[in-house]
């Protein structure tokens, strides 16, 4: 294994959608003061949306809250060529008619000095996940309810 990729945190990805028209882009300082801080390194940021054809089609970098400001200036051209055709119709595949979607594909650079660690001493990653959110707020609405009944 190269030094570069034992120096490297977790890579994880996000298709975020969200309707085309109406983008106020609240978070969009969020992911730069993320970036910022050195929490997250953006590889890749794209911007696309399906068309009533199904069809994906990408979207520039733009000022998505109107303000007279390109929100995302910072990331243009944030490409690793990690994404390729067959990512961007998989994440099509996800996405409503008529929406859009971010797809952002980052280093959890505060991770690296733990997953350095781990694979320094031969450990790999043999499962990983992720819990939305909704169900984790509906599991805990459902054991309190059964607390409170029982």
């Amino acid at each position: 294994m190269s030094e570069d990729l034992i120096e490297t945190g977790p890579i994880d990805y996000l298709v975020v959608e969200f309707p085309s028209e109406g983008m106020k882009g609240e978070g969009l300082p969020l992911l730069v003061d993320l970036v910022d801080r050195g929490i997250i390194r953006i590889l890749d940021l794209l911007f696309v949306t399906k068309q009533p054809d199904g069809s994906i089609v990408g979207i520039d970098i733009a000022d998505f809250d109107a303000d007279g400001q390109l929100d995302l200036a910072v990331f243009e051209g944030a490409s690793s060529g990690l994404l390729g055709d067959d990512d961007l119709a998989e994440a099509g595949a996800a996405l409503e008619t008529g929406t859009a979607a971010g797809i952002i594909v980052y280093e959890n650079l505060w991770a690296a000095p733990f997953a350095t660690a781990l694979r320094r001493n031969g450990a790999r990653v043999v499962a990983s996940g992720r819990i939305p959110v909704e169900a984790v707020v509906d599991a805990l609405e459902a054991l309190e309810a059964a607390e409170a009944g029982g």
